[in-house]
Parts: C-alpha cells; sequence; structure tokens
C-alpha cells in the first residue's frame, strides 16, 4: 500500500494540472456564492423587518430555520458541479492509487443494516451517507463510507427535529473469525468525565447496552475504552494484548473517538469526525497543503486499518 508521502507526491505531481483548473473553478463558485449568499440574506432581512411586527416568537424562530434551510439547499446546488469534478478528478484517482482495484461510488453509503448490525449506536431514524469505497487489499474485504446517523424527537406540539448519533467514518473489514457472540468497544467517556469510582458504577449499569462489561487487563486500553460483551470469555479471546495495542495506535493516529465491534466474521469501525470528509470546501484553497493532507491521511487511514490491524495476515483465525 502506497504510503503517505508517496501519496502526497501523487496529488500535487500528477494532479497539479487537475488541481490548477479546479482551483479556478473554485474561485469562481466562491464568488458567486458570495454574491448570491450576500443579496439572499439582504432580501430575507427586508422581508424579516417589513413583517416584523406582525410576527410571534414561533414564527421568528420557524422564519430564521427557514433561511439556514433553503441558504443550504441554494449552497449546495451552486456548489454541486464543483463538488461533482472535485471528487471525479481528485478523490477517485487518490483511491485508485492508492489500489486501482476499489469502487468508488460518491452518491452511495453504507447500508444502514451494516451500521445497525455493528452494535455500536441505537438505530437511527434518518440515516444518510456518501464516498461508499468497497474493494480488498491484500485480499481482504474493506468497506467504507462517511455516514451521518440521526435520531428523531418530537415536542409537545407534535413538530420533529433530529440529533446526531454518529457522523464520521463507518468502515467494514473481514477479521477472519466467525464470532458467536458480539463485543462492542466504546471510548471511555464516563470514567474520563466522572472519575474512576462513578464512571466504573456508570459502565457497570449501563442499560442501554446489551452484555456484560468485559474489564480488560491493559490499564492503557481500559483507559481509552471500554468493552461490553455477550460472551466474557470470546471477548478476551478477540481482544489480545496484540490487538488492544494496535486499536490503541489506531486511535492515536486518528485523533478522533474510535468505536470498534465484532460481530458474524466482520469487524466493524467508526471514526468520529462530525463533518463530511471528502466534500471540497470553497472557502479553502485546493493548493493548500493542510487541505490536501487531510484528504489523503483520511484515506489512508481508512484503506490502511487492514494493515494496521494486520487483518490481513489472519492472525485472529483459529487456525491462522
Amino acid at each position: 500500500m502506497k504510503s503517505v508521502s508517496e501519496l502526497t507526491d501523487f496529488y500535487y505531481k500528477k494532479l497539479h494540472p487537475t488541481l490548477k483548473d479546479l482551483e479556478q473553478d473554485r474561485k469562481k463558485v466562491k464568488k458567486r456564492v458570495i454574491t448570491i449568499g450576500v443579496i439572499y440574506t439582504l432580501i430575507a432581512a427586508l422581508l424579516f423587518f417589513s413583517l416584523f411586527e406582525y410576527m410571534n416568537i414561533e414564527f421568528i424562530i420557524f422564519s430564521l430555520v427557514g433561511y439556514v434551510a433553503l441558504g443550504g439547499i441554494v449552497y449546495r446546488f451552486l456548489i454541486s458541479d464543483y463538488r461533482n469534478h472535485f471528487k471525479e478528478k481528485v478523490i477517485r484517482p487518490l483511491i485508485e492509487e492508492i489500489d486501482n482495484s476499489f469502487r468508488y461510488i460518491p452518491d452511495l453509503h453504507v447500508a444502514s443494516e451494516y451500521f445497525n448490525r455493528s452494535f455500536l449506536f441505537p438505530s437511527p431514524d434518518r440515516y444518510s451517507g456518501n464516498d461508499l469505497v468497497k474493494g480488498k487489499i491484500d485480499g481482504v474485504d474493506l468497506t467504507f463510507s462517511d455516514v451521518h446517523a440521526e435520531k428523531e424527537h418530537r415536542d409537545s406540539k407534535g413538530r420533529r427535529s433530529y440529533s446526531t448519533i454518529f457522523k464520521g467514518l463507518f468502515i467494514i473489514s473481514d477479521f477472519h473469525k466467525n464470532f458467536n457472540g458480539k463485543t462492542v468497544v466504546l471510548p471511555d467517556t464516563a470514567q474520563s468525565t466522572f472519575g474512576d469510582l462513578v464512571g466504573s458504577f456508570l459502565q457497570a449499569n449501563n442499560f442501554s447496552r446489551s452484555g456484560d462489561l468485559v474489564k480488560m487487563d491493559s490499564p492503557e486500553f481500559e483507559k481509552e475504552f471500554v468493552v461490553y460483551g455477550s460472551d466474557q470469555i470470546e471477548a478476551r479471546y478477540i481482544l489480545t494484548h496484540t490487538l488492544m495495542e494496535k486499536i490503541l495506535h489506531y486511535r492515536k493516529h486518528s485523533g478522533h473517538p474510535v468505536y470498534v465491534s465484532f460481530r458474524g466474521r466482520n469487524i466493524y469501525m467508526a471514526i468520529e469526525y462530525n463533518k463530511d470528509l471528502f466534500e471540497p470546501s470553497i472557502f479553502n484553497s485546493l493548493l493548500d497543503y493542510k487541505i490536501a493532507m487531510e484528504y489523503i491521511k483520511t484515506l489512508h487511514l481508512s484503506i490502511g486499518i487492514v494493515e494496521e490491524l494486520k487483518l490481513n495476515q489472519k492472525l485472529w483465525s483459529k487456525h491462522g
């Protein structure tokens, strides 16, 4: 698999003519978005103040929500061509440079049945995503995409609103082993927030989680993660010291909260970013080193899970 530095060279050397053309397009789209945004805001403000004396607080809130929602739709329409060109001319070549066997489908995402099957999060009421990547690396099946899972809420008047359950990268890969139960590894937010005593109590009495709390014999791993499993013996069999070290390293490498589960013959991983990862920003230059590195590192991290956790070496198989 290509290294981050090799991909960075590819980005700047092989894609440079494309980046220069896209950078010119980006500047034009940015100018158009700002111009239309200013006109849109002025018209909205004029309507708002001319009708202000007839408004109650609910209508004001409804108007503000409508202003933001309509603005978002207009923004997405204005950048749609640029966004599509960016994905086809930058993201697709980067993925194919890592491994040309991968299929990249910008408008699809990991199916919600796999998200639910992971048991990492509650079942969402609204589910979306994009940038699906599927393929094999070193003979290991790998699928990932951006995912946004939301929970629906209704107030006393029946009005709906949504809160985010998870937003970020969702990854599925072979683990070369069939699991009878389910083992879930979550960020340890209870102990880090409330301390050891209260945190341990909350973890042991987490009724939103099926399975029992599994205490691991790695203090460093216990400090970062909490484990629940339907089979204590199987959970400890899966989470060897080697694998715990690799998950810790992956967490440190990603720099974001990491969720892991083992179910069937798959490993599921969710990396929380709280943003759409492969979307171009029209307010930042494509030639900006930090922007380029974010795309490259995220792709390398996603596909690199196979090498990072040694999934290609079948270390976790009973017969491996």
